[in-house]
């Protein structure tokens, strides 16, 4: 895998990458780093923060808090706004609202790239404001990729809760898995208009984001290589980090379930589907949840492995190498 990776950060002139493979069973079974890449950098992951929010209202459905079957209305007022839409619909962007595309910076949701505001707040203007009404579509006819229904997702679960998105954070992941690193904010516009390009500024230290209320929450997380890891292995072990369920299997094959095709008929892609976070490949059963700046994180749920890949470039980049990785990391593991 190191001379792949390596001539393909040389050809390209990123700053460097990380891989780390792991296995149901025997753990982190490779881990690499080069170039300004190590265990403990920091980056910025954008949509491969999908997964990680989608668990959030999972396992509060496991607490019995919140029914992602009914409709937002039954737990926000706001709700009325729309009064069919579920949360999970929103999980699996199929809520009808308007996605990223093709305007990622449509003007009535342009809360969910401000580090200003609060959660809930955004997420209430986002679903009462009339002036989606002529672009909106009726739950479940539409694949619409991201965009604010997944800033409503995190206000839902902050109220059916009761707890602000980072206690949830730190109380379902962070403690039960050791993570030290995890954490969302809402990097997009700081500073200046919401851009898509990696903000280098970052530089791998959280300290130069402002603290906020409103994190975003299709693309807000930073996290370092063996965190994400981690929870890798939480997918594949059943749910569990160590000796704490921290989902059950019931939420996970929710979650990596093929929900689109099933429930309305849609692609999201050519022999692709959608899950809630997570992209499935229709034809090998492969799941994946990459990003804007290039990470790439995936399992084979049958063999019982994964890896995660992260760059800080762009979603095109990270997918060229992930492509060149898939086959050879998949020979590995079976060899082993």
């Amino acid at each position: 895998m190191s001379p792949i990776v390596e001539r393909f950060i040389d050809e390209r002139g990123v700053n460097g990458a990380g891989l780390i493979v792991v296995d149901r069973d025997d753990g982190i079974v490779d881990e690499e780093y080069w170039g300004e890449f190590g265990p403990d950098r920091v980056s910025l992951i954008a949509s491969s923060s999908k997964m990680i929010t989608a668990g959030v209202l999972l396992r509060l459905q496991d607490d019995g808090l919140l029914d992602i079957d009914a409709p937002v209305a039954a737990v926000v007022d706001w709700g009325a706004g729309n009064p069919t839409i579920m949360p999970a619909q929103l999980l699996s962007n199929s809520s009808g609202l308007v996605g990223l595309f093709p305007d990622p910076a449509y003007g009535p949701y342009v809360c969910q790239f401000l580090a200003a505001g609060t959660l809930r707040d955004c997420a209430a203007s986002i679903f009462s404001t009339p002036n989606d009404d002529a672009d909106i579509v009726a739950p479940d006819t539409e694949f619409r990729y991201g965009g604010a229904q997944w800033q409503v997702a995190g206000a839902v679960a902050e109220v059916a809760s009761g707890k602000p998105w980072a206690q949830l954070i730190d109380e379902i992941y962070v403690q039960p898995c050791g993570l030290e690193t995890l954490a969302y904010n809402n990097h997009f516009t700081q500073p200046g208009a919401p851009s898509f390009d990696y903000p280098t500024a970052f530089a791998a230290d959280p300290s130069t984001l402002q603290p906020t209320d409103n994190p975003n929450m299709e693309g807000g997380v930073y996290i370092a290589p063996p965190d994400y890891a981690e929870l890798l292995l939480m997918h594949l072990r059943g749910g569990r980090c160590g000796d704490t369920q921290v989902l059950s299997q019931a939420a996970l094959d929710r979650m990596h379930a093929d929900r689109i095709g099933p429930t309305y008929g849609a692609d999201a892609g050519p022999g692709t589907g959608y899950g809630m976070g997570w992209w499935i490949d229709r034809a090998s059963g492969r799941i994946r949840d990459p990003g804007a700046y290039g990470s790439v994180p995936w399992l084979d749920l049958e063999d019982g492995y994964g890896a995660y890949l992260v760059i800080e470039a762009d979603s095109e980049t990270g997918a060229e190498l992930a492509q060149q990785l898939f086959d050879v990391i998949e020979k590995a593991v079976k060899a082993n």
